[in-house]
């Protein structure tokens, strides 16, 4: 298994428990009157299900399983490869951290940077694509 692989499954296996500690304290948010700022984690929620989860795990599973790009480069582009995980990752913690605070404090900063991580993952996706289309051949 290519370590780029190890690296996206085990962060997607991260983020995955992330959301469920998330999800349960949205859950729990009105049982136990905690604070009205937890609802502000809603999207951070989604992020972390469907980007941070799901899309790293099938990003990673992609690199490993689909057919070789070619003998000398299996995988086509390391590199992009590489640039694929570090900006989704980036882009996903920016979310993460930074777009409940942007809720909280309606300071044009916050939502600037909650743009350039939406920007960073759609990057990431664009990078992912570009990566993996040409391995997608008839036999």
């Amino acid at each position: 298994m290519p370590k780029l692989t190890r690296w996206f499954l085990k962060s997607s296996l991260i983020c995955f428990v992330l959301a469920l500690v998330v999800g349960v304290l949205l859950s729990l948010r009105p049982l136990l009157s905690l604070p009205m700022e937890i609802d502000t984690f809603n999207p951070a929620y989604f992020h972390l299900f469907m980007f941070g989860w799901v899309a790293q795990l099938i990003f990673g599973v992609v690199y490993w399983m689909f057919p070789r790009y070619s003998k000398d480069r299996p995988h086509r582009s390391k590199f992009l490869g590489w640039l694929t995980f570090g900006f989704l990752n980036v882009g996903l913690s920016m979310r993460v951290i930074v777009e409940p605070i942007s809720r909280i404090n309606s300071n044009s900063l916050w939502g600037w940077t909650v743009a350039l991580s939406a920007v960073l993952q759609w990057l990431a996706g664009v990078f992912f694509v570009f990566n993996t289309w040409a391995r997608v051949k008839e036999r």
